[in-house]
């Protein structure tokens, strides 16, 4: 039998982050000897890699930083949601993060690209991880905002995992809090916009046939049918523009005039959440 004790699967498994049939097996391979079985994970799991390419990622977490009027959120996806809490996933996704705030990367190819400060390139640093997680791993999204403020905002959905909803809002006057506040709100009602002018006119259209058909099938009068329309499209925007909705601290108030009230105007948002 191998010379290990139940204690060093566990922190195999910490550093590694690999399964623990994978990590048993590897230490079994190595006689117990830690840091051949690492290296057992690791070529084991390049092998494996291209076979990975085709699996889903619906785990994993969100992770951003602002400062300075800078704002970077990153979204980095594995398989499972073991994987997704586990130290080594997310000591990877800080350094993700990390090169992408040092390289300004403003989409996942750029960051991909990109290389470290240890010679490889963030894609090898990918590879690598998924070889000893033998998880596919992938960095989904990444979004920058450049204004004179960015305020980051993560949540956690569960309290057993990392964030899995991160928002970015760019605004201009006003303080700390409000612009905090708003960002917390996005992340509760997830608007897809700024401002309806950014809604595809399609789509708008769209919203409007639904609401015609809809209020002729109830049986609405003709004659109400422009003014029936015009409210049902209007609830659309308020459902989805973010300066129109009702703001969570005090639904009598649109997030428009919240932020007009604080002196603040708000330029652009990102909204991202693990898996959509």
């Amino acid at each position: 039998m191998a010379n290990y004790t139940t204690a060093d699967i566990k922190a195999l498994r910490e550093a590694t982050g690999a399964g623990m049939m994978d990590v048993k097996k590897a230490l079994d391979e190595a006689d117990g000897d830690s840091v051949k079985a690492t290296e057992i994970l690791r070529v084991k799991g390049l092998k494996g890699v291209t076979k990975r390419e085709g699996r889903t990622t619906s785990n994993g977490l969100v992770a951003a930083k602002a400062e300075n009027g800078v704002g970077t959120l990153v979204e980095v996806l594995c398989e499972t949601d073991f994987v997704a809490k586990a130290p080594k996933f997310i000591e990877l996704a800080d350094q993700v993060l990390a090169q992408a705030v040092a390289t300004g990367a403003a989409d996942a190819d750029a960051l991909l690209d990109s290389t470290m400060p240890d010679g490889q390139t963030v894609k090898a640093l990918l590879d690598s991880a998924n070889a000893t997680i033998g998880e596919k791993i992938e960095v989904k999204r990444v979004a920058r905002l450049e204004a004179p403020s960015v305020t980051s905002y993560l949540h956690k959905t569960s309290p057993d995992l990392p964030a899995q909803i991160g928002v970015l809002v760019a605004t201009e006057g006003g303080d700390d809090s409000v612009a905090r506040d708003v960002a917390m709100h996005i992340a509760a009602f997830s608007p897809t916009v700024l401002t309806r002018d950014e809604v595809d006119e399609a789509v708008v259209e769209n919203e409007r046939r639904v609401a015609e058909a809809t209020a002729r099938e109830e049986g609405k009068p003709e004659a109400a049918l422009p003014k029936i329309v015009e409210g049902r499209v209007n609830g659309f925007f308020k459902e989805n523009v973010l300066l129109e909705q009702a703001f969570a601290k005090d639904p009598k108030k649109t997030v428009a005039k919240v932020l007009e009230e604080a002196g603040a105007s708000a330029k652009n948002f990102v909204r991202y959440r693990v898996g959509n």
